[in-house]
């Protein structure tokens, strides 16, 4: 029975140097529902306890990471095969920006293809020989006096690009603790509150000026984003305002 396509591309490190690294890696992978590791002749062997210390939480996608001896036989199933680096190489490839290149991936994955990333060892990056195995480049946007990337810094940044181009992100929100956004009714009741309190406290003057003054507080409130919470407290602290005249203070 041959093997129902993947929902996610293969991330591949190739010659992975130290474990922690590879365990840093998984986290970033896990982080973004990733659990498809390979792993390159990594240099310390496999596995490795170093790995399993850094992944924290993440070390279900260490169990199951597939080791390889070479690139070429990592991605040998795959379709679809992107790499990582941040230097020219002198190869006439296709270059995405990572938001892209997820976006081309996630496109090829609903059509039934396997795709694959490769991360390149910490020292160097890929190997000119690894990268003509690819189908096109990722390139990060980096500053051009540092463009070294950390192993699990370039795999966090392309897997929160695969999460961003696969699930709906939301641009903003506001957490509201445990309060409502105040209806028109209830702002109205605050505006009419202060009106008649400022109205008792001689605030609107000169006379043929009130209306406006008036006019000018009610679009304060209405415009003004207040919660239940924050009309609550407006109309508290008007009341200790009066509170505190009346007693003479």
């Amino acid at each position: 029975m041959p093997t129902p396509p993947a929902s996610q591309p293969a991330f591949v490190l190739v010659e992975p140097q130290m474990g922690e690294n590879i365990g840093a890696a998984a986290r970033a992978m896990w982080n973004f529902g990733l659990d498809r590791m390979r792993l390159v002749a990594p240099r310390d062997g496999w596995p490795n306890p170093k790995a399993v210390a850094m992944a924290s939480g993440a070390g279900r996608l260490l169990d199951a990471a597939q080791v390889f001896e070479t690139t070429a036989e990592a991605v040998g199933e795959a379709d679809f095969v992107l790499a990582t680096t941040a230097r020219p190489r002198g190869l006439t490839k296709p270059v995405y920006s990572p938001e892209a290149a997820m976006a081309e991936i996630a496109a090829r994955i609903r059509d039934g293809q396997k795709a694959a990333v490769l991360f390149g060892p910490e020292r160097a990056g890929l190997e000119n020989s690894d990268i003509a195995l690819a189908n096109g480049i990722i390139s990060v946007p980096v500053n051009p006096d540092f463009p070294s990337l950390n192993l699990a810094q370039c795999v966090l940044l392309t897997g929160y690009e695969w999460r961003r181009a696969t699930s709906e992100v939301t641009p903003r929100t506001v957490e509201m603790a445990g309060t409502e956004w105040a209806n028109q009714a209830e702002i109205d009741a605050l505006s009419r509150h202060y009106e008649e309190r400022m109205e008792e406290a001689g605030f609107f003057f000169p006379d043929h000026k009130a209306e406006t003054m008036k006019r000018n507080l009610r679009n304060l409130w209405s415009r003004m984003p207040l919660t239940r919470s924050d009309v609550q407290t407006f109309h508290g602290m008007l009341r200790q305002i009066v509170r505190w005249k009346d007693r003479g203070g």
